[in-house]
């Protein structure tokens, strides 16, 4: 769990977690302002605390470093805010037992019902367009590359550089892009989508701003795999 003042929503986001299959819940806060460490704590989950705010890549960075350092086989990052159920870790994790996938996305749209789950209709169309154009560019058919629900096998984690990508929004398109340029395999599954108060979600001039830095990202990832440009982000090793 990338945790940033998610007070409010982790212990209604831990209560749903499907203990049966769930071996360990890592939680690093990125230098909350609110009480999230304290009732992390509480709740027993293993907390790692960032002295100093590193950004929602930074976050990441440290959640699967810490993650293959308590021997994950399975790594499964749910926001702590609720906006995703947490009901579907069981299902994600099958399906990446299964063997016929890599990586498994929670899709906001395969649902079809993104905008009646609060989706913002600027975010929608947004969502739909980058999604199109980086299909195009990555030669690949993904619903949607801005999910942050996503579960990873051990061997995804091991095999890529993730120090080399921003600590900031643009990680989660960065990390999958290069996951894609390395040929593993992605899977999605439907998640309903949830929008409220105390969800985070980034206003529109950083929308604008990743939504910009996405399309960066593709661009980089054609020109690596014609050979015009060496990126640090696409590279065979």
């Amino acid at each position: 769990m990338p945790a940033y003042n998610a007070e409010k929503t982790l212990q209604k986001t831990y209560s749903e977690i499907p203990f049966e299959i769930v071996d360990d819940i890592i939680l690093v806060d990125d230098a909350s302002s609110d009480q999230t460490s304290t009732l992390a704590k509480e709740l027993g989950i293993h907390l790692v605390i960032h002295e100093k705010n590193l950004g929602y890549g930074g976050n990441q960075k440290t959640c699967y470093k810490v993650a293959l350092e308590r021997g994950a086989d399975i790594v499964i990052m749910l926001h702590p805010d609720y906006q995703y159920s947490p009901k579907l870790i069981s299902a994600i994790a099958h399906l990446l037992m299964s063997g016929e996938f890599d990586v498994v996305l929670a899709s906001r749209i395969l649902g079809g019902r993104a905008i009646q789950g609060g989706m913002p209709l600027y975010k929608y169309i947004a969502n739909r367009f980058l999604t199109l154009v980086q299909n195009i560019l990555l030669f690949t058919k993904i619903s949607e590359y801005h999910t942050g629900y996503r579960a990873f096998t051990k061997e995804v984690l091991l095999a890529l550089n993730l120090e080399n990508n921003s600590n900031d929004f643009i990680f989660d398109n960065q990390m999958l892009s290069q996951i894609i340029y390395k040929g593993f395999k992605v899977g999605e599954i439907s998640c309903p989508t949830k929008y409220f108060p105390e969800a985070s979600s980034i206003n529109f001039v950083r929308s604008l701003k990743y939504g910009i830095s996405c399309l960066l990202v593709s661009l980089q990832f054609r020109l690596s795999k014609w050979g015009i440009i060496q990126s640090k982000l696409f590279t065979n090793n």
